[in-house]
């Protein structure tokens, strides 16, 4: 096959010597954009005949985001070098396909295959950017057409090293980003050690947002691809809109966490959790939908985020926070770097060594001074801690005389107040008798003394008789009336007897008689009953009778039975006291 011949629109070939061990090809280069991507060979050669191939403009090999293919050609010449052997490098390392081929001067043609959409082992050199071997024999021309269709920015900066200046290269590249990750891991372990042990919300949102900006670099630097996921096209392609919708809301959480948003600024708060908001539907979306749609959007939408943030700065600085000072400096670095590093992306500026590595510069010194920032966070809230304890300090002693007052004054109320309460739990709301419970607590009590002293001990039932009739005829606040009667006089009578009077439920009661057999309690229950026979209950301008059924029973305290079953015998023999006609005394 004939060698390819060139019209006047062709650029000046490469020549290589002896003196030079590295060349960058935009200067020699001519490009042909296939719109259609379908073009093969032949086609593209047909093109670079007929002149369709034009100078790079500016000799800028960034093209933005592009459909179809670029075609780069450029004419390589060994004029007197000893290598005859070059590493065409193309120094950006998300492009999914690169084609070159190297037609010499017999006509034959050596094709080469790279890209993050064919398996890294492929590559000639394992080397995070991809990179092919290209033959330049001397005295020899090679003409180079390489073929680069992406779904990320169309940026095709190539360079020629001879194989001594790629190891050199490669060794100060990998010198620079080793010890670019070595600060970034040196503030995560620094700044992890600080949250473990201060537990502060910025700390956790500061380590998220390095480790996954640091996921960024890594995959824009190839480093992912090299190392994590060397044969999954699609890890190469969608960590990256992926690792920047995670570390931009790693950007506005730590944001409005440092600045304290929700208390110096609810608009800011409300407008940075909207950005969030957005960068987390975006990321689902870049898992579902294909790399072209998502990619400039996430790129596009890093420079106004990050804008946002110095507004949110300003305006907190404005409002008197100081810790904000050298968070805005941190920023502006960032958005500096990250903004030429969007840029290159959308062709917007040309591609050298401050553009496209201003984001690592960038973020390096960003992340340096967030940390210097949040220790003199820590510090200023330490400092203000040490203020108020101080001034406590300073006004305790004049204040202790009074508030050690107060606060006996309170224990002194609080432990009348807790008597009350004791107290009002013991006894029954309407009769102001003891309750049913207090009750049980207390007849415990003196069964127990009965069987130490082996004294006897007796209890009544008592049930005033026909009291829902009274309740129905009069109502039932006579009814209370009555029940507050009987339970006064029943008291009054009981009294001399040192009783343990309380109300049962209803219109029931019961009283203990310590020190009394059934015989003496027999005769306290009648003169109980008679006495309520000849005291009737005055109700406003009503006297109503109020006589009680009683039953007796003296508990034996040789035996081991339960309140409970005492109770019962008391209940019976107040039954039997009911069956017989009511207002009587009965026992068992």
């Amino acid at each position: 096959m004939a060698a390819i011949t060139f019209n006047a629109s062709a650029q000046a070939p490469l020549e290589v010597t002896a003196a030079s061990s590295q060349h960058p090809l935009a200067p020699h280069t001519s490009y042909y954009h296939d719109v259609s991507g379908t073009d093969d060979l032949a086609a593209t050669r047909l093109k670079l005949a007929e002149g369709a191939f034009k100078p790079l403009p500016d000799q800028n090999p960034s093209f933005g985001f592009q459909d179809g293919a670029f075609w780069f050609h450029a004419q390589v010449i060994n004029r007197d070098s000893p290598d005859d052997r070059w590493l065409l490098v193309q120094e950006y390392a998300l492009s999914d396909r690169i084609d070159v081929y190297a037609t010499y001067a017999d006509g034959h043609v050596v094709h080469s295959a790279g890209g993050d959409h064919l398996p890294f082992s492929q590559r000639n050199i394992r080397y995070r950017q991809p990179n092919f071997w290209i033959d330049v024999p001397r005295g020899q021309a090679v003409n180079l057409l390489v073929r680069v269709q992406s779904e990320s920015s169309m940026q095709v900066p190539l360079r020629l090293y001879a194989p001594t200046a790629f190891i050199e290269q490669s060794r100060d590249a990998q010198f620079a980003i080793g010890l670019y990750y070595g600060i970034l891991l040196a503030l995560f372990t620094y700044n992890l050690v600080l949250w473990l042990t201060l537990r502060d919300a910025s700390y956790f949102w500061y380590l998220f947002h390095i480790t996954a900006f640091g996921v960024v670099l890594f995959t824009l630097n190839g480093l992912g691809f090299e190392y994590v996921w060397p044969d999954s096209s699609w890890l190469a392609d969608h960590m990256v809109p992926l690792s920047i919708c995670l570390a931009l809301v790693g950007m506005q959480q730590f944001a409005r966490n440092f600045l304290e948003l929700k208390q110096r600024w609810r608009f800011g708060d409300r407008v940075a959790v909207g950005i969030i908001a957005f960068f987390l539907l975006l990321f689902v979306a870049a898992i579902l939908l294909p790399y072209r749609k998502v990619t400039p959007l996430a790129s596009a939408a890093v420079f106004p985020s990050i804008c946002w943030i110095l507004v949110e700065t300003l305006v907190v600085l404005r409002r008197g926070y100081k810790p904000a000072r050298l968070f805005l400096l941190a920023w502006f670095l960032f958005l500096l770097g990250t903004g030429m590093f969007s840029a290159i992306a959308f062709n917007l500026v040309p591609k050298n060594f401050i553009t496209e590595y201003g984001v690592q510069l960038g973020s390096a010194l960003e992340m340096l001074l967030l940390s210097i920032a949040l220790g003199y966070r820590y510090a200023a809230l330490r400092n203000e801690n040490e203020r108020i304890v101080r001034e406590a300090r300073d006004q305790l002693e004049t204040k202790v005389e009074q508030r050690t007052f107060e606060l006996r004054n309170a224990l002194v109320q609080l432990e009348d107040a807790h008597h009350r309460l004791s107290e009002s739990s013991r006894y029954d709301g309407l009769t102001e008798l003891y309750n049913r419970t207090h009750f049980r607590e207390a007849f415990e009590h003196l069964l127990s003394e009965a069987r130490t002293s082996n004294r006897p001990i007796s209890l009544l039932m008592i049930d005033l008789d026909h009291f829902k009739k009274i309740n129905d005829t009069h109502g039932h606040l006579v009814g209370d009336d009555c029940l507050r009667w009987t339970s006064n006089t029943m008291a009054e009578l009981l009294a001399p007897h040192g009783a343990l009077l309380a109300r049962f439920g209803g219109e029931e009661f019961i009283a203990a008689l310590p020190d009394m057999d059934l015989a003496r309690a027999s005769a306290v229950a009648e003169e109980l009953r008679q006495g309520l026979n000849r005291r009737p209950c005055i109700s406003g301008n009503l006297v109503i009778p109020v006589s009680a059924s009683i039953g007796v029973h003296s508990v034996d305290i040789t035996a081991r039975d339960s309140i409970e079953s005492a109770l019962q015998v008391a209940d019976q023999a107040l039954y039997a006291a009911k069956a017989e006609g009511r207002d009587c005394v009965r026992t068992l």
